[in-house]
């Protein structure tokens, strides 16, 4: 059995492969020849770096899982949160552990656990960094660190659609959000509490949204501070409810943006939340998932160890 040190690991003694995404950020690996000289030269181990596709990145990390000790993902949430599901699935006990070198655009991963965006930053972390363990949210078989149902998650199937990368795509979407309508949902809330601090077994609520987002990273892509009351180590999902129109909602998006809407908005923490309604759209971290009737969320409390910094963790 594979055995760590309680809060430090020295990459040089482990075994190690790192999952590099040459089509992160418009290609960065690509283009930057300095920038590749420099990772194969501070991470020990396999570097891959033949991306194909979502499917090709799970069942990577999942193999990897049950050779290596450290899997470090290079790339955007897309990649990192791939990375995840692969070591999830692949069931190893224990299992390996998880580095991030943030080579993307989006970098909610990064943000929550206070890794540097500067490459060598990043990797200094990944050699002189603590071990911690993280939270990750459950359903339908999948792992996410943040997701949402509504006008966000509804943006995110648009943008899959067009031909716009990245921030631009999301730009040129989201102009349609004063349209969209609210939906009505049924949320029950298992074993939780109220921003008040009142403690609950079970909560029904019958409400119009325009959007739910249900989280352990306090932030979406671009840094987004969209959950500022989640805590990625805290043992419960963050719900917050926003009972906006679609016009209320772009006109107050910096305020959204910067995480001061969120304090005049419904917010709850659960360890499981069940969501009802017609059709939802629902995207986790990043991705567009399905158009669902019924969705079941569960936290996974302390479920994988993460290389970060010597910070509390937001």
């Amino acid at each position: 059995m594979k055995k760590y040190p309680e809060d430090r690991v020295d990459l040089n003694k482990l075994k190690v492969a790192c999952l590099i995404n040459p089509r992160a950020a418009n290609r960065k690996w690509r283009r930057r020849k300095k920038l590749r000289c420099y990772l194969q030269k501070n991470i020990p181990g396999e570097i891959i770096d033949t991306h194909q596709d979502k499917q090709f990145t799970i069942k990577t990390a999942a193999a990897l899982s049950h050779e290596k000790e450290v899997v470090i993902a290079a790339g955007g949430d897309g990649t990192i949160a791939d990375v995840i599901q692969g070591i999830i699935k692949s069931q190893v006990s224990p299992l390996p552990i998880l580095g991030i070198i943030p080579l993307g655009s989006g970098n909610a991963f990064r943000k929550s656990l206070h890794i540097p965006r500067f490459i060598p930053l990043a990797i200094k972390v990944l050699h002189s960094g603590i071990v911690k363990k993280i939270d990750l949210i459950q359903f339908n078989g999948q792992v996410a660190a943040f997701t949402s149902i509504g006008a966000t998650a509804e943006v995110t199937f648009r943008k899959d659609n067009n031909t716009i990368p990245g921030l631009w795509g999301h730009l040129k979407e989201a102009r349609q959000m004063p349209y969209f309508p609210l939906l009505k949902v049924k949320i029950r809330l298992l074993d939780g509490k109220d921003d008040k601090g009142n403690s609950f077994q079970e909560l029904s609520l019958e409400e119009l949204v325009f959007d739910c987002v249900i989280n352990k990273t306090q932030h979406f892509g671009y840094s987004w501070r969209v959950a500022p009351r989640a805590r990625i180590d805290d043992g419960f999902l963050d719900i917050t409810l926003f009972k906006l129109t679609g016009f209320q909602y772009m006109f107050s998006f910096p305020f959204n943006y910067l995480g001061l809407l969120q304090r005049f908005q419904p917010h709850f923490k659960a360890k499981e939340v069940i969501i009802q309604g017609d059709n939802l759209p629902l995207q986790y971290n990043g991705d567009p998932y399905s158009y669902c009737q019924r969705i079941h969320f569960k936290v996974l409390p302390q479920i994988l160890k993460v290389i970060c910094p010597a910070f509390p963790l937001a």
